[in-house]
């Protein structure tokens, strides 16, 4: 099945290169050249993946991704000349997924996209055991909508996020590795170090307001990894 990406560059050269490598992978590319035209674009095709440049004149790149997190969790690809560690929490921070740095290779920007897109493959139940949801009076979680009430209120999660933590919530109880976390979260290809898996647990308990109503649902394992640990008397 072909998949919709989009990208909102300012460069109809990038957007064409990017077509033209994506392409050979049953991935068609949609391009808008301002901010303003790709959420237009966005509402109007809703796609599989979005590839968003930082720097664009008017809205940039971190203003985009606030604004589509507001009306998707589609996965974000950002591509960017900037290295400062800020840019990148900031854009963490505002729903982006990963970070491709220009300029890229044909294979990296293939292997990123292709880790993002597996996602949706991730939480499909094997069997009648599969555990596809969480609930005690505080947390609701339903890993098939992607969806995650606190208190009643919606808590909205970037897909990453919510891969983590719907990894965490189907082996709840059970210690999960950091490998564990990047394979799932990022694919087979990611480079990636504890440092990050620690940087999006951080982002969940945030969200989740850990440990605020009376009981922590993510543990540290330390050196090893991060389990779920479910309310199991409300009010305990």
């Amino acid at each position: 099945m072909i998949k919709k990406a989009l990208v909102v560059d300012d460069d109809p050269e990038l957007g064409t290169l990017i077509g033209q490598i994506l392409k050979p992978i049953d991935i068609s590319v949609y391009q808008a050249f301002s901010g303003d035209e790709g959420l237009k674009l966005a509402y109007s095709i809703h796609p599989d993946l979005v590839i968003l440049d930082v720097m664009m004149p008017g809205m940039d790149g971190f203003d985009v991704c606030s604004r589509l997190r507001e009306m998707a969790s589609v996965p974000i690809l950002m591509l960017t000349a900037r290295t400062n560690e800020n840019d990148m929490l900031h854009g963490f921070n505002v729903g982006v997924d990963d970070f491709l740095r220009k300029p890229f290779s044909r294979n990296e920007l293939e292997a990123r996209v292709r880790a993002l897109l597996r996602r949706s493959d991730f939480h499909k139940p094997a069997d009648n055991s599969y555990v596809n949801s969480y609930a005690d009076s505080v947390l609701e979680i339903d890993l098939g909508s992607e969806s995650v009430q606190l208190l009643g209120k919606a808590v909205e999660f970037s897909p990453r996020e919510f891969s983590l933590l719907s990894l965490l919530v189907r082996e709840q109880g059970k210690v999960v590795s950091h490998r564990e976390i990047i394979r799932e979260a990022w694919g087979e290809t990611y480079l990636g170090n504890t440092d990050t898996t620690s940087l999006y647990v951080y982002y969940i308990r945030n969200k989740l307001q850990d440990g605020k109503h009376g009981h922590q649902y993510i543990h540290t394992q330390w050196g090893r990894g991060y389990w779920f640990a479910p309310r199991k008397v409300d009010g305990e």
